[in-house]
């Protein structure tokens, strides 16, 4: 189920795509032309609270003029640790609370809600913030939101679906990193881990592949997100990992003549759905 809340909206072809966590927020706005004309992220380098998160999201839209328009289309996409995936076949929309709470704790006044990946029989259960959501629908009126596991999972089982082999994904951004793994078109594992140095990212990213009995001389690493070959995080993992590259999108972005071109792996969840 694509959560969406609606009011009303100028009727201008623009598109917002916003990706909110608690340590760190980005936003791109594509035109008409599917071309990228604004592309941001920030770093807040610590964990913050969900209020310190709206105070920095408001301040944002008070001082960025890329975010003052009207748009036709809005995304706000949630990335955290607070989420599951319940195979299709499985699932029950009155056993939410029980999805949740063997992975993550969960408060009585929760809200809890669920993306359904219809291609692949999966679906995402998970806690928005919900005074995010709140903000969106004042500021905006009408939205869309889903989980950032919603996205990667649903964009990678497509681009895997005729994969012969293994692939481990590694969806990096700041002290959180995404790990998903497919296994000749099947989803293995999808969890988010929280770091603070290379080991530890090395740490986990290790230990899920060996309790799946994988081979570090034989399954794909394929890095996404804030990452670059310089990169420690690149480093460490390629003293142990055999292959390993970086991913793109199947199409191609295309960008407005006041945007510097970046990196296909990078904005990976902020561009999945244009």
């Amino acid at each position: 189920m694509v959560q969406t809340t609606s009011n009303t909206i100028d009727n201008i072809s623009k598109k917002l795509s916003i990706q909110v966590s608690l340590n760190g927020l980005s936003f791109c706005t594509v035109d008409s032309n599917n071309q990228i004309t604004a592309i941001e992220q920030e770093n807040f380098g610590i964990r913050l609270t969900p209020e310190q998160v709206l105070d920095k999201i408001k301040y944002m839209f008070d001082r960025n003029q890329n975010l003052k328009e009207s748009f036709t289309t809005i995304e706000l996409i949630h990335q955290n640790d607070l989420y599951t995936i319940v195979p299709k076949p499985l699932f029950d929309e009155a056993l939410l609370k029980d999805y949740l709470k063997y992975n993550v704790k969960v408060l009585q006044n929760d809200f809890i809600v669920y993306d359904e990946l219809d291609q692949h029989d999966l679906i995402t259960v998970y806690i928005p913030y919900t005074n995010i959501n709140n903000f969106f629908f004042d500021t905006f009126g009408s939205f869309t939101y889903k989980h950032t596991n919603t996205v990667l999972a649903n964009t990678l089982l497509t681009k895997e679906k005729n994969s012969e082999s293994i692939t481990v994904f590694a969806n990096m951004s700041s002290i959180v990193f995404d790990l998903i793994i497919i296994d000749k078109g099947r989803l293995m594992l999808s969890n988010t881990f929280n770091y603070e140095t290379k080991e530890d990212f090395l740490y986990y990213l290790m230990y899920a592949t060996e309790q799946l009995n994988l081979n570090p001389e034989e399954f794909k690493l394929v890095f996404l997100g804030s990452i670059t070959k310089d990169n420690e995080f690149y480093n460490i993992a390629y003293k142990y990992i055999r292959n390993i590259s970086f991913g793109s999108l199947s199409q191609k972005s295309k960008f407005a003549p006041n945007i510097t071109p970046f990196e296909p792996h990078q904005h990976f969840v902020l561009l999945s759905h244009f």
